[in-house]
């Protein structure tokens, strides 16, 4: 009886030390989006040179509010940082595919819009180039959902391509160490998620937003976590089990920097 109560309390400092991490993994693994089969919508507009504020204004007028009618969340409207960058990036959440086609499509043909849209572009269109991507969250994506917090903030849309037959890795190293690694280091998750259609790279691309303090933040914190014992050992094993990089090189890791605008939900 002695020796069994000597081992058992040899253990007990190992039990203390891992409480907090079993503590975090739980609440984790509680924040998972698993039940999540919204179909979301990642839409990238380039504004026609000279026509940003006025395709603002649209969607602060009109647009946002014509989403709502017709049944569309909205989840977060953003510009680029980056002066030179003419873009106007939104995120839509609809229940399903098929209400996603049902939903824009009634958008698309309200009367409201289409004067709200010829009024606009008396002087010529507001947007030179748009585009669509439709998106499934992955299981590890936190849940989202449409609520102000910091309209300091800064967020970051990262794109990572994988090289053939390597995103379920990816996908594997981001739900085993990579997302608590950058909680870690003070990153906050909005969300990460795989295309749907093949023409958008459903079997090689992860989308995923951060939020930052700041740009500045934003570069503390990569340069934390990429310094991290634990990330350089999870990167090298996954890519010696791959046989190589997870992703493309160079150029498979594509960054943009946000500033929310003032009515969107997510700030």
């Amino acid at each position: 009886m002695k020796s069994l109560l000597t081992h058992l309390l040899s253990l007990a400092p190992l039990a203390v030390w891992m409480m907090p991490l079993a503590a975090t993994a739980t609440v984790f693994a509680a924040d998972r989006s698993s039940t999540d089969l919204r179909c979301y919508e990642l839409r990238i507009y380039q504004a026609a040179p000279g026509k940003r504020d006025d395709l603002i204004e649209r969607f602060r007028a009109h647009t946002d509010r014509l989403f709502a009618r017709h049944g569309i969340q909205r989840l977060g409207y953003w510009v680029a940082v980056d002066a030179a960058d003419n873009s106007l990036v939104f995120l839509l959440a609809y229940p399903s595919r098929a209400e996603r086609e049902a939903r824009w499509n009634a958008f698309k043909n309200d009367p409201e819009w289409q004067a709200a849209q010829k009024a606009s572009e008396a002087n010529g269109p507001l947007v030179s180039k748009s585009e669509s991507i439709l998106l499934s969250a992955t299981d590890y994506s936190p849940a989202i959902a449409a609520a102000a917090n910091n309209p300091e903030r800064v967020f970051e849309l990262r794109t990572y391509k994988t090289n053939p037959g390597r995103l379920a890795a990816l996908n594997a190293r981001f739900r085993d160490h990579t997302v608590a690694l950058f909680s870690k280091h003070g990153m906050t998750h909005i969300g990460y998620w795989m295309p749907l259609d093949a023409a958008k790279g459903s079997d090689d691309t992860l989308i995923y937003l951060l939020a930052h303090a700041s740009r500045e933040a934003a570069a503390e914190s990569f340069k934390a976590f990429r310094a991290d014992p634990a990330w350089i050992a999870a990167r090298e094993a996954s890519e010696k089990a791959a046989g190589g990089s997870l992703t493309v090189q160079p150029g498979g890791v594509r960054s943009q920097f946000l500033r929310p605008l003032e009515f969107s939900p997510l700030r």
